[in-house]
């Protein structure tokens, strides 16, 4: 596991921290109506290469959180999600939500429509994707035949998740289950590829979780289509073949790995402080993403 050198969560009063990973720190409430659920925070924080960097993106916590408050609202019709209120504490207003206390399953839900990532590493070892026979001579970023679900066990903060074949998630978790989270990330891949197309947008692949209540019901949780969850390509650049523009922290990977940042990623030492330049574009990316997705000006 890398050090990842998560600063300390901010104390937040009537709220117990429970938990921080790369970008968000997860409270349980003590007092008031939703004494016992739980206070997802999404901070600034950006991590390339299993480091979080020192420099903040400013406003990408909430950027994060109403972007995905509004995809929960396009997906209701699908399945139920974790959001019990937005009313927060003042100190986290904005980018923070509380949210239903669930069982959550073990793994993370990979929908795949295009050919990139680690799918396209897999495909390109083994013509397959977690075990998912491709047609040979398919190029980077190309679309698939059909979308596909590629599961992948949660790992540790700061280890990798590793793509595995539905059959060993169905061992894991049980056939029954493993069916369920499959249909809905079908379902919900289908829908927020249709919606981001209509604007523009290709959604080429997404990560999602799930959990379940008490009673039995799945429900969608933690974040959901972001550019930090989910590769967004800009549709009329889009060009098979090689890298595409991307509405992510693809802008902060390119300048690490740059002459101009002086960093070594074999090296072990921390990456350096980013520029104000690549901050500043980074967030204008994120920025474009949201208002192209909603509509919304920010």
């Amino acid at each position: 596991m890398s050090d990842l050198n998560i600063p300390d969560a901010p104390a937040i009063e009537g709220a117990r921290h429970l938990h921080s990973g790369k970008v968000r720190d997860l409270y349980e409430i003590e007092q008031g109506a939703y004494a016992g659920q739980l206070l997802m925070v999404a901070s600034d924080r950006i991590s390339a290469f299993d480091h979080v960097l020192d420099t903040t993106i400013p406003d990408k916590g909430e950027i994060l959180t109403r972007m995905s408050l509004w995809w929960f609202d396009q997906l209701t019709h699908l399945v139920p999600h974790h959001v019990l209120s937005t009313e927060v504490p003042a100190s986290v207003r904005g980018r923070a939500v509380v949210c239903e206390r669930l069982k959550m399953f073990p793994v993370e839900c990979v929908a795949r429509g295009y050919l990139a990532g680690s799918g396209l590493v897999d495909y390109a070892a083994t013509g397959a994707v977690c075990g998912i026979a491709l047609p040979p001579g398919r190029a980077a970023a190309s679309r698939l035949p059909a979308p596909i679900v590629t599961p992948a066990p949660k790992a540790a903060v700061g280890d990798h998740d590793e793509n595995v074949s539905y059959e060993a998630v169905a061992g894991q978790i049980g056939e029954a289950d493993a069916g369920e989270l499959r249909d809905l990330t079908m379902e919900v891949y289908a829908a927020a590829e249709r919606i981001a197309r209509e604007r523009g947008i290709i959604l080429a692949d997404t990560k999602l979780e799930f959990g379940r209540r008490s009673d039995g019901v799945t429900v969608l949780a933690d974040e959901v289509l972001t550019p930090d969850s989910s590769r967004f390509w800009p549709a009329d650049d889009w060009r098979p073949g090689r890298p595409q523009p991307s509405y992510d922290k693809q802008i902060v990977r390119n300048w690490l790995l740059s002459p101009e940042s002086g960093w070594d990623k074999a090296g072990g030492d921390a990456p350096p402080p980013l520029p104000d330049a690549v901050v500043e574009r980074t967030r204008a990316r994120y920025v474009e993403a949201y208002e192209l997705l909603t509509g919304e000006t920010w």
